[in-house]
């Protein structure tokens, strides 16, 4: 649960929060089944009003939440502040002690979980949140290996959410030695792995990573450059070990909120990658504009339709009002 300041206020000097409802894989889910692609989100809440209200969210964007598992007494949450021009945004976790923190292996049946399921998600902010939370998103990848689902992940490096003890890069080789599909970006890879571009840039960063995991078919990354909190350039690249395929790049210049970029970049180039299968190209550029629209929309989740991504891929960005 995100509580926010309003517009660009200070949580300090806030008198009333925003309320909103999301996280890294239930925002691509939210995605994909906004883009008419079947989703299910599989957590542990707990059993309460705010639980019900996060479910009933994710049902009104088309989300199944079948497997969701119940126990706990509260849910994670996290505040934030909007940034604007020098002053940056700012996040603050308040995750100890929430149900999916104190998740233990054997909690969620992951063979009825991936029972007609041909892909599943995770992202690094899993398996920072707890111990537990990391055992457990290693017995779901393994489960979904073992069926032969294709996975995925986003490194998602969170330096505020490491504090149980192990650091990243200790807990999340054996994840995303599992993975097909890695996503991230040059911090993620450097504070996770250690990997450092060389004078070929985000080109050698893809290739470290698949060196590293050779199981990998795919790597990934985002490419934000930040001019102010309120205007950045945005796009993306995807490797596939032969070719580096490279989204345009977007000039983002009144950013309306960034939180779950990532996500809807990854929720943009799972449909890609769907539903045009060796077009890597159109799936980045799918991709790239999914998450460049996301940044006109408040909340964690990507409230826009293929066709309106579509329109964006085909060059219309003027904004004009559609009558």
């Amino acid at each position: 649960m995100r509580l926010a300041a309003p517009g660009f206020g200070r949580l300090g000097h806030a008198r009333q929060l925003d309320l909103y409802f999301g996280g890294g894989e239930a925002n691509v889910a939210a995605s994909l089944a906004n883009f008419g692609v079947p989703a299910e989100f599989v957590t542990r809440l707990p059993e309460n009003d705010l639980a019900q209200a996060c479910l009933r969210e994710l049902h009104a964007y088309g989300v199944a939440t079948d497997h969701v598992v119940f126990g706990g007494s509260r849910m994670g949450i996290y505040f934030t502040e909007t940034g604007a021009v020098a002053r940056p945004g700012n996040v603050i976790y308040d995750r100890e002690h929430s149900a999916i923190a104190e998740i233990k292996p054997g909690m969620i049946d992951w063979d009825a979980v991936f029972e007609g399921a041909g892909w599943f998600h995770w992202t690094g902010i899993t398996p920072a949140i707890s111990a537990g939370a990391a055992e457990v998103c290693l017995e779901a990848v393994r489960a979904a290996r073992k069926r032969g689902l294709t996975v995925s992940c986003d490194l998602n490096y969170r330096k505020k959410l490491w504090k149980y003890g192990k650091p990243a890069g200790a807990v999340m080789p054996p994840l995303v030695e599992e993975c097909d599909l890695i996503l991230g970006n040059e911090e993620d890879a450097e504070k996770v792995f250690g990997i450092k571009p060389d004078a070929q840039g985000y080109l050698s960063v893809c290739k470290q990573l698949m060196a590293r995991f050779p199981r990998a078919k795919k790597i990934a990354i985002t490419l934000r450059g930040s001019i102010n909190a309120n205007h950045n350039t945005w796009k993306g690249v995807l490797y596939d070990g032969n070719t580096l395929y490279e989204s345009r790049q977007y000039d983002i210049t009144h950013i309306v909120d960034r939180i779950g970029g990532g996500d809807s970049f990854m929720g943009g180039l799972i449909y890609g990658l769907l539903t045009t299968p060796g077009d890597c190209q159109r799936a980045v550029e799918f991709a790239a504009a999914a998450s460049c629209l996301k940044h006109t929309v408040p909340g964690d989740f990507n409230q826009v339709s293929v066709a309106e991504v579509e329109n964006l891929m085909g060059g219309n960005a003027s904004g004009r009002v559609n009558r």
